[in-house]
């Protein structure tokens, strides 16, 4: 049985660590509301670029070039794979769903015939692939900040991909990431950067604006889709991984903000537990004090 000592002293250190999941609860629940904001104001811009990039990509343009980033190689049997995860932890599951989602993704690449390489973004991504195919890794992206990366950044790890894309060391880049839906719910998602996925989009990114309808409008360009797209689709690949970068933040500070809030109850059922059992075994030694009294006046 242990000691009264020992008792009240980890209901202390309980008591401490749970002022500071508290704490830190808090602090994530301010970063979500912004990070949040920033992520859904992004959204509506990135999506309707990807419609127009499709809309001209379906006269059947065709071209070398920049136009490569819409068309491709031709080939599917290099993969570029960018897991998108955090610097910091203590947020759940968050970092290890992506590199477990990845992991997985690459060996049913290999077992396909084809290769695969990675381009991480965030120290958990890099810090977890070192240990296990730390010959995939190409580059490596951390310390994005505290409040998200910024243009700035995507601009940069854009510039890195298109640079590896046009020097023939892959075929097809896909981006796995977090998707923000909301403060308890991130969901893993893999999104196909280059050549681009040209899919009938309905803007499931504003699902929930309820004026939100198909788009059937007809375009008119000016002065071609050629220029056009040599100038977009540069662009497009720089706009499409900061809105990820955006939408992993969020997710980072919602899982965070959770996965504290978890912590504080574990806590709080803890030491209600080493409370009760404080008083028992305090009550359990009163007892035997008492005994031993007894017994004493009794034999004399």
């Amino acid at each position: 049985m242990p000691s009264l000592k020992d008792l009240k002293t980890k209901i202390s250190s309980v008591s401490s660590t749970r002022k500071i999941t508290s704490a830190m609860k808090m602090v994530a629940a301010s970063k979500l509301r912004r990070s949040q904001e920033k992520a859904e104001a992004a959204r509506p811009y990135s999506s309707r670029l990807e419609e127009m990039l499709s809309s001209l990509a379906s006269t059947g343009i065709t071209g070398e070039g920049v136009i490569k980033l819409l068309t491709g190689t031709g080939k599917n049997e290099r993969y570029l794979i960018v897991p998108v995860t955090a610097d910091r932890g203590l947020c759940g599951g968050f970092n290890s769903n992506i590199n477990r989602e990845t992991t997985k993704y690459v060996r049913s690449l290999e077992n396909e015939g084809k290769n695969a390489s990675l381009l991480t973004i965030g120290k958990k991504s890099r810090d977890f692939f070192n240990r296990i195919m730390k010959d995939k890794i190409i580059e490596s992206y951390v310390d994005l900040g505290s409040k998200g990366a910024g243009y700035d950044t995507a601009m940069q790890i854009s510039n890195k991909i298109q640079s590896l894309y046009f020097d023939g060391q892959f075929d097809v880049c896909v981006l796995i990431f977090n998707k923000f839906k909301s403060a308890i719910v991130q969901e893993v998602t893999k999104q196909q950067l280059i050549p681009l996925d040209i899919v009938d989009k309905k803007t499931e990114d504003n699902e929930d604006s309820k004026e939100e309808k198909k788009d059937n409008s007809i375009y008119t360009y000016e002065p071609d889709e050629a220029s056009i797209l040599k100038d977009l689709l540069p662009k497009n690949v720089s706009i499409q991984i900061f809105k990820i970068l955006l939408e992993s933040n969020a997710g980072e500070q919602g899982a965070r903000m959770a996965a504290m809030d978890n912590a504080t109850r574990n806590a709080g059922e803890m030491i209600d537990g080493l409370t009760l059992k404080y008083n028992r075994t305090r009550q359990a030694f009163i007892t035997k004090e008492l005994i031993e009294i007894i017994s004493g006046a009794e034999s004399v």
